[in-house]
């Protein structure tokens, strides 16, 4: 439980700073210390309240145009997703993690400035929703899309946040209708979710120390770490 409330205080405050990496983090930890099903389960439901809270406190800054667009997607095959929870092999998830992570960073790197679509945000966010609901880590092929769409620093932590909401209440249906909640797990869930809550108010306060570095450089710096430790996780 000390883990849990540690964890989940350092994921909601690197999220609110960054915009991405702090539910991978949380996820991997717990996936280590628990079966991965119960660690699917304790996170959804605190990652929604965190991204519920990130995406209010921050929403005047969001692209609801791509945020809705990638909704449409993202939430029938997220429901899917988490009746499917455990059946997507991992390796497929970190591929499209390392791919669409390089091509972003490339786009950084060689200042390349590339819109992405409504509609292909709708048909990224349903390969992204059945992939999030059925492994739990493939939120973070939201930031490399997000970020390839343009967006920086608030826009794009708020945006996120909206998608966040989406996947994570797409998944927590899924796994419900799966059998994956118990007493026991709701009580995580809890605990993980004011924890989060805590860390995203260290978080907003972190955030003009932060805005002092160049823009991009954190959110794509912390996307390259923590895909570097799901890539790792997968190969382990």
């Amino acid at each position: 439980m000390t883990i849990l409330i540690l964890m989940s205080v350092f994921a909601g405050a690197l999220t609110t700073v960054t915009g991405a990496g702090g539910g991978l983090l949380l996820l991997l930890v717990l996936s280590a210390l628990w079966e991965p099903a119960r660690a699917l389960a304790v996170t959804a439901p605190a990652l929604l309240l965190g991204n519920a809270h990130r995406a209010i406190t921050l929403r005047k800054a969001a692209d609801y145009d791509a945020a809705k667009a990638f909704a449409l997607g993202a939430f029938p095959a997220g429901l899917l997703g988490g009746l499917l929870a455990g059946v997507i092999p991992g390796g497929v998830v970190h591929w499209l993690l390392v791919g669409l992570t390089l091509a972003s960073l490339l786009r950084a790197v060689l200042n390349v400035r590339v819109h992405i679509p409504a509609a292909a945000l709708l048909g990224s966010g349903a390969g992204i929703g059945l992939l999030t609901g059925a492994t739990g880590g493939a939120g973070m092929l939201v930031s490399p899309l997000l970020l390839s769409r343009g967006l920086v620093r608030e826009r794009y932590i708020a945006t996120g946040a909206c998608c966040g909401m989406v996947l994570h209440v797409s998944r927590i249906c899924g796994y419900g209708a799966a059998g994956m909640f118990s007493h026991g797990v709701w009580l995580e869930a809890g605990v993980a979710a004011v924890a989060l809550l805590g860390g995203n108010w260290l978080g907003l306060r972190l955030r003009p120390a932060a805005a002092r570095i160049p823009a991009g450089w954190l959110e794509h710096g912390v996307l390259l770490t923590s895909v570097t430790i799901a890539s790792v996780g997968a190969l382990c």
